[in-house]
């Protein structure tokens, strides 16, 4: 293993070591070894070959006298505050305190950070485990040069495996061709997919319980039930709910949109569709341990085969796709 030395260091540890082992006269040795006879004699005085610390013997501040320092330590022991109201609460009675002079008295004397007390953070809750098909799914506005698109979007919880498509417009047709589309590309079985309340997804909360909507059932509901998908909805005006899509969204605004000018709508459809290729066959996260959702799927496959349509080695880009 290399050694770590000062920058201005003349000798190595196995020179210095030699140094105090060697009974020879301090000129003898220091022209030995082509150091200075203060070398010698500094190394002979000394038990150990390593650097001695640099910089002052014990860490003052250059703004805060020792007095102001002790008016600080025992304010933040008194009080227990945060920094920013530790700052508020000193600053009338030293002016010149600043929020990095204060963070660095409170770093020399161990107590930047409060200790903690029991229940006063709320308990982190896991995300519930399900087996990959369990969809969420929501809807984005985009522009191009010719106008206004909307961008549905598509993330499995499990694989992360993303799908998307633009539409002119977003209703209960371009939805529900939107799901059909989905459960064509997906080579496993959706059992699940979550929506927000949006009237593209469902009836209105109000006639949901109506005799209309009950007899023609909405539309995006029938595909769900001709290929046996559990529709859940977000509770309402609760959009993290559905976060994980949320973030898709954005993910995919800020590799499109929001970082190129698109002329023509065919240009954003072709650049969308390479970036979630290379997404789902090339992006490696670590929620999912650092495979690719892609990968993942190729796991989940040689392990549950029975929750697959086809075999999803034959959706790798190549030659013959």
């Amino acid at each position: 293993m290399g050694q770590v030395l000062h920058g201005s260091a003349t000798t190595t540890e196995a020179i210095r070591c030699a140094i105090q082992l060697c009974q020879e006269s301090v000129r003898v040795v220091a022209r030995r070894y082509g150091v200075s006879p203060t070398t010698v004699q500094k190394w002979r005085k000394r038990e150990t070959t390593t650097d001695a610390p640099m910089g002052p013997k014990k860490p003052r501040s250059t703004v805060l006298t020792p007095d102001e320092e002790a008016i600080i330590v025992a304010f933040r022991r008194r009080t227990l505050l945060p920094l920013d109201d530790c700052l508020y609460g000193l600053q009338p009675t030293i002016p010149h305190l600043t929020r990095s002079s204060l963070h660095r008295c409170l770093e020399r004397h161990g107590i930047s950070r409060l200790p903690e007390i029991e229940g006063d953070k709320p308990e982190k809750k896991r995300f519930a485990t399900y087996p990959i098909g369990y969809f969420h799914i929501d809807i984005a506005e985009v522009r191009t040069e010719e106008g206004k698109l909307h961008l549905f979007v598509a993330v499995d919880r499990t694989s992360k495996l993303a799908f998307a498509k633009l539409e002119d417009k977003a209703n209960i047709y371009t939805a529900s061709d939107f799901l059909r589309a989905l459960i064509e590309a997906v080579p496993y079985q959706i059992h699940t997919v979550l929506t927000d309340n949006g009237v593209q997804f469902c009836d209105a909360p109000k006639n949901r319980s109506g005799p209309t909507a009950m007899f023609r059932v909405h539309r995006f509901d029938r595909v769900c039930r001709e290929n046996g998908i559990a529709h859940r909805l977000t509770k309402p005006n609760h959009p993290w709910t559905n976060g994980q899509v949320e973030r898709m969204n954005r993910t995919l605004k800020d590799a499109t949109v929001k970082r190129y000018h698109y002329d023509s709508h065919d240009q954003l459809r072709t650049h969308l569709h390479l970036f979630v290729d290379a997404y789902n066959h090339a992006r490696r996260l670590k929620t999912l341990r650092g495979l690719t959702p892609t990968e993942f799927i190729l796991n989940a496959w040689t392990k549950e085969p029975d929750r697959f349509r086809i075999n999803p080695s034959h959706l790798s880009p190549g030659p013959y796709t």
